[in-house]
Order: C-alpha cells, then structure tokens, then sequence
C-alpha cells in the first residue's frame, strides 16, 4: 500500500461520512440549528467541503471546484467566493438555510473527485514538500493533507450527530 492509496481511502471514507450525514435529509432538516448558535448539517457539509476544496486546490496548483465549476453561483450565498466558513457566527450558519441535499452533496462530491484525482498521484517523494511557510514549523504537503482529513472526519461526525439529534426527535 502507498501514500496515495492511504490517502484515497481515507478521503473515501469521508465520503462515506458525508453522504450518511446528510442522505435522505429535507431542507428543512439540513438547515436546523438544534439549539441557538449551532451549526446545522447544511452549514458543517458545506464548510468541510470549502475547506477542503480551498486547501487541496492550493496545494494542486488548480482552481477551487467552487469557482470553476459554478458551485458559488447556484449555491447564491451571500458569503464572498473565497469564503470557507471560518469565522462564522450563527447568523452565517443561517443563510445556508434551504440547502438540498442534493445540492449539498453535488457540490461535495465534484470536490471529492478533484481531491481524489491529485492524491492518486502522489508519491511518498511529494509528501515532504513545503506548502505553507506562514506556520513554525512550515507545514508540509503530507501534514497539510492529513490536516483535511481531520478536518474532514470531525465535521462529517458532528453532521451524523446533528443527524440523529434530528431524527430521534421525529
């Protein structure tokens, strides 16, 4: 097993987690706050999505899927484009309100496949390579990545939470 293919399945299951939190969801589920100040699942997909699409097209050298595949367009939020949700308070959270499912999870999924199509090709060799000198120590790609993945599983976690707060509600 490679680096690449640990990081593929590892992005995998985040996938997994993601779908799971918000499948057969309504609007109206996705954006609840279940209690004032929280972040609805629509609010923790769409940030661990930004996040992630934010921090691997900058380590790919590529265009955040958000922007170029139209993705801030048909979301319309009120948020400027290169926003990711950091810093959001709970009226932020708010305006992901009537957020589908499926709008939530097209957007996640063209990330996904932007993210698996770079870390496949990876080798151990690229992993050691500085990309951000703003930290003591410098973080490293390798770092960087696993950093999105943590990232990744804590907020998917916290949207499956929410889920079921939601469902045994009724």
């Amino acid at each position: 097993m490679t680096s690449a293919d640990l990081l593929v399945d590892a992005f995998g299951r985040v996938k997994e987690n993601v779908h799971g939190a918000v499948a057969g969801l309504t609007d109206a589920q996705l954006s609840e706050q279940v209690e004032p100040g929280a972040n609805s699942i629509a609010w923790l997909i769409w940030h661990l999505t930004r996040v992630q699409d934010d921090h691997i097209a900058d380590v790919a050298g590529l265009e955040q899927v958000w922007t170029a595949q139209g993705w801030a367009k048909r979301f319309d939020l009120v948020f400027d484009d290169a926003a990711t949700g950091y810093g959001h308070d709970s009226a932020d959270v708010a305006q992901l309100s009537g957020i589908s499912a499926e709008l939530l999870l097209g957007y996640y999924d063209a990330v996904h496949d932007q993210t698996i199509g770079y870390v496949s090709g990876l080798v151990d060799a690229d992993l050691p390579r500085i990309v951000d000198t703003r930290w003591d120590p410098p973080v490293t790609l390798g770092v960087r990545l696993i950093s999105v993945v943590d990232d990744d599983i804590q907020h998917s976690g916290q949207a499956a939470f929410v889920r079921g707060v939601l469902l045994r509600r009724g």
